[in-house]
């Protein structure tokens, strides 16, 4: 490929050691912008934040979004890499954490500086590029900022948006799949209210870390007792923050749930249950005061069109390179989709492999590949580290290749 694959290692790994959390990616989308600049794109930055917007035109033809987003999480890496990070962040509760490229937003990053590099060296097509690098995905608010920010009035509506997200699949395997993708998802603080008091004296409290520890059993009824085995639901309860003293017994608890569903009659159902059950759960107790449930992040499922999934397959399967599956439903989120109905666009978004194919030997069938891939770390996993080079090799032609699709 004409990229410099070598290059775009090292920039790969330059944004793997230095990962910024979600509305803090000064560094990156300054390296981003520098990048873009060199190759001749119009280049805005700071959209919506720390986004950074590219374009380039040659003529009559189709807008084509490419969308890449670059923030990090806050885990502790120990994948052992030679370029690992080491880095920490303060977050929005003024907390200093670890901070890791545990989701492969560097991947994405990277593999979209290699389309645009590919793609402005190529005179073989006419249309619009409108290049995304956006903030924030990890708190579900950063595609929504840069359509706040005047995305599309500023630099103009695409007629498809494309994207991919890395995945332990192996490198050469690309899943697509039309109609619910990606899943909905909903993140909530819960504040449970109690009495605090000695430890030594519990019947002279109402103990909120009781109250919160029936919560979370009771929550794990959610999926297998309150909705259908048909329906696709994931309720996680990430954090349980209570008390600072093993003698004290605190006034209050804070839980942090995830809640990922596929359907929109059921994300309803599920969350007006968690909220029946939290409440129900403070009666149980004798709280005298009402729990608080607030809502942070809330984005819908990515819904990918039917005709936009089947001209990337058409475009992929003639590039004869990759293995092209259906993933079935993911249960991870992703707010991409969030562009594409603010565009009023067809979205096709589709899991780029990066694990290393020598670990899937002998398997010939998704089944098979689905029993390897749970055996090795996921995404937001502190061990999560793509295969890099023959990952962003893979990821850099992918974009190329659906891009080109509908650049005449």
């Amino acid at each position: 490929m004409p990229t410099d694959l070598d290059a775009l290692v090292a920039t790969y790994e330059d944004l793997h050691r230095h990962p910024e959390l979600g509305r803090q990616e000064h560094r990156t989308s300054g390296i981003v912008a520098e990048q873009l600049r060199a190759l001749g794109y119009d280049v805005t930055a700071g959209v919506g934040g720390t986004g950074v917007v590219g374009v380039l035109e040659r003529g009559q033809g189709s807008t084509v979004l490419l969308r890449a987003d670059m923030d990090a999480l806050p885990v502790l890496e120990d994948t052992g890499l030679a370029y690992a990070s080491t880095a920490t962040a303060t977050n929005a509760a003024d907390e200093t954490v670890p901070v890791m490229h545990a989701c492969g937003h560097d991947i994405h990053t990277t593999c979209l500086l290699g389309a645009a590099a590919e793609l402005a060296g190529d005179e073989g097509w006419q249309g619009r590029l409108l290049l995304v690098f956006q903030p924030d995905e990890e708190g579900g608010g950063g595609a929504q900022a840069m359509v706040d920010d005047g995305l599309f009035e500023r630099f103009g509506t695409p007629d498809v948006v494309l994207g991919q997200h890395v995945a332990p699949v192996p490198v050469g395997v690309l899943g697509v799949r039309a109609g619910p993708a990606f899943a909905a998802s909903d993140a909530l603080r819960i504040t449970l209210y109690g009495s605090g008091g000695h430890g030594s004296r519990p019947e002279a409290t109402i103990d909120p870390i009781v109250m919160g520890a029936g919560l979370v059993q009771r929550l794990q009824t959610v999926v297998s007792r309150e909705v259908a085995a048909t329906d696709t639901v994931v309720v996680t309860v990430g954090s349980f923050h209570a008390g600072s003293a093993p003698n004290v017994i605190p006034d209050s608890a804070v839980l942090g749930l995830s809640v990922r569903t596929a359907d929109e009659r059921v994300r309803a159902k599920v969350l007006a249950t968690i909220e029946r059950m939290i409440r129900a759960e403070a009666v149980a107790v004798g709280a005298t005061r009402e729990p608080e449930i607030e809502a942070l992040t809330s984005f819908p499922p990515v819904v990918n069109d039917e005709a936009a999934c089947e001209r990337v397959r058409e475009a992929f399967g003639a590039a004869a390179r990759w293995v092209v599956v259906d993933p079935g439903p993911v249960t991870g989120s992703e707010d991409v989709g969030i562009l594409a109905e603010a565009a009023g666009a067809p979205c096709a978004y589709w899991l780029l492999g990066g694990a290393d194919p020598a670990l899937f030997a002998g398997a010939t069938s998704v089944e098979q590949i689905r029993d390897l891939v749970a055996d090795l770390p996921s995404n937001h996993s502190p061990r999560y580290a793509p295969l890099a080079g023959p990952t962003l090799e893979s990821g850099v032609a992918a974009l190329v290749t659906a891009a080109r699709s509908w650049l005449s």
